[in-house]
């Protein structure tokens, strides 16, 4: 079944509109960022598989383009995305922590 089959609630874009990023799973938000179709399977279920193989989205993003193109539907364009949005994750955390007072008191 594909997802635009699904009740709104229940479709992951529509669930972050409107209740929130974080609550949708790990799952879900892979769904999101996936967006493709494998014949015989749900986006859904591809994210499921990546999470099982790797782990963690941790080990997702530590995958060596080897090792995520051996999954079908996981071509190099797909890792060159997951690669820029752990980057952009990595600075952004990174300007925070900038911003912030390291130690507050002695």
């Amino acid at each position: 079944m594909a997802i635009t089959d699904w009740p709104a609630a229940e479709r992951p874009r529509e669930k972050l509109l409107e209740l929130s990023v974080s609550a949708l799973s790990d799952a879900e938000l892979l769904t999101i960022f996936l967006c493709v179709w494998v014949t015989g399977k749900s986006v859904v279920n591809l994210a499921r598989d990546l999470l099982m193989q790797f782990g963690s989205l941790t080990g997702i993003f530590s995958a060596q383009l080897s090792e995520l193109t051996q999954i079908h539907s996981m071509g190099s364009s797909k890792y060159v995305q997951l690669q820029a949005i752990f980057e952009m994750t990595r600075r952004a955390l990174n300007e925070k922590m900038q911003a912030k007072d390291i130690l507050s008191s002695p």
